[in-house]
């Protein structure tokens, strides 16, 4: 077997410039692949943890028909069910709220908004939008009178931070009822119809708005591992035993559009990794074809020395497997310092794109880091060399049907 490999690293080298054209075509073919699916999980990796952290959670909980309807009066009193969760193992923070629609009226302007009822000082802990906040710009307590607005609905309302303005939402009994709330703080987060309706407060000033004290819209978990998602979940759904009408959903249930406009890059990526290893497979055949129809001649001789058929097609496959193999190596390699540099420094689109970030409904940083597969890496390099082999299937069979004298005429 030794001698055969031998021999089939001596005829890959007899053109030496084809040879190297199609290993480095097939190379940076592996290198491109793996850099980009890399690039591209980091990527999605960074939207997925934004995005949970100012929305749903890893992990959410409703009242039964909550996501499909939106309606105020789905909600349910989370009574000891934020403790028990909080104690769960892998759970980092979770965070009740409470999201009423309202009408928020200053002396020049009024404008419809999303009244929205939280924890302050979980929420601050976890929302990459509060983060930023001043400690004096959020909310105090879960029913002081201060309130976060999002910046676009403070220069409509015409009003700045430390003035007061009222907001108006439907009790549940059926008659309208106010609130006085002071502008504590003001927050940016790049999206005009979140920022253009957003205002934050405590999450019991909120309920005393609509009569609906101690009640939730949802619960958002925030695990500390995104991996444990499913083992979380099943405590969780033990724990919901207590609470009849209510259901705990994962991420991709509760915020359908990152999830989907996730899903629909990522499957226009794999069509453009298909064309990419078509083009190596055309590349490869390419190559073995020459080689063949080069070789014609002393294919003749083996066989009229004896050799069987069968022979030539085992040294045509042999030459594929070797510039696979080679090929496989060098473009790992390559993929992996190319990995090495997106997950280090990254790809700057903030000089590029000066506006904020947004994909799939969330904000994500400008700097687009990969992240680290080995596991799809050795993959797609073993895809490479299966797929360098299948491209060598026709240039073998050509040879095991060429006849001696055939061969021997060949010039």
């Amino acid at each position: 077997m030794v001698d055969y490999l031998h021999l089939a690293w001596k005829n890959l080298w007899r053109n030496r410039r084809r040879t190297m054209i199609t290993l480095a075509a097939i190379a940076l073919s592996i290198m491109l692949v793996q850099a980009l699916h890399n690039l591209s999980n980091g990527v999605y990796a960074g939207m997925v943890d934004s995005g949970v952290r100012a929305g749903s959670g890893h992990i959410a909980i409703y009242q039964t028909g909550y996501l499909d309807s939106r309606e105020e009066n789905l909600d349910f009193e989370d009574r000891n069910l934020v403790e028990l969760i909080t104690a769960l193992d892998g759970v980092e923070q979770v965070l009740p709220r409470l999201y009423i629609p309202a009408l928020a009226q200053s002396s020049r302007e009024s404008r419809g908004v999303v009244l929205i009822g939280v924890d302050p000082q979980r929420e601050r802990s976890i929302n990459p939008f509060l983060k930023t906040l001043p400690e004096d710009a959020m909310v105090r307590s879960v029913d002081s009178r201060d309130a976060v607005v999002g910046a676009r609905l403070l220069e409509e309302l015409q009003i700045k931070p430390g003035q007061k303005f009222v907001v108006t939402a439907q009790n549940r009994d059926g008659t309208l009822h106010s609130e006085l709330l002071r502008v504590r703080g003001v927050v940016s987060t790049g999206m005009k119809d979140v920022d253009g309706s957003l205002i934050m407060v405590g999450r019991e000033r909120a309920g005393m708005l609509t009569g609906s004290t101690g009640s939730v819209h949802e619960v958002a978990i925030i695990l500390a591992d995104s991996d444990s998602a499913e083992t979380v979940l099943g405590e969780i759904t033990k724990l919901l035993d207590d609470h009849p009408g209510t259901e705990a959903v994962k991420w991709e249930r509760a915020m359908p559009n990152l999830a989907n406009a996730i899903k629909l890059d990522y499957a226009s990526q794999k069509f453009i990794f298909l064309i990419i290893l078509l083009i190596v497979a055309i590349g490869v055949v390419n190559t073995l074809l020459m080689s063949v129809m080069e070789r014609m001649r002393e294919f003749g001789v083996i066989l009229a020395l004896g050799s069987q058929p069968g022979t030539l097609r085992g040294m045509i496959l042999l030459e594929a497997l070797v510039l696979g193999l080679l090929a496989a190596a060098v473009g790992t390699l390559l993929g992996t310092l190319a990995t090495w540099y997106l997950v280090t420094v990254g790809i700057d689109l903030a000089s590029l794109v000066p506006e904020t970030l947004e994909f799939g409904g969330v904000v994500f940083d400008p700097i687009m880091r990969a992240s680290w597969n080995p596991g799809w890496m050795a993959r797609i390099a073993g895809y490479v060399v299966g797929l360098t082999l299948l491209a060598a299937l026709y240039p073998a069979i050509k040879a095991g049907r060429i006849t001696p004298v055939e061969g021997m005429r060949h010039l």
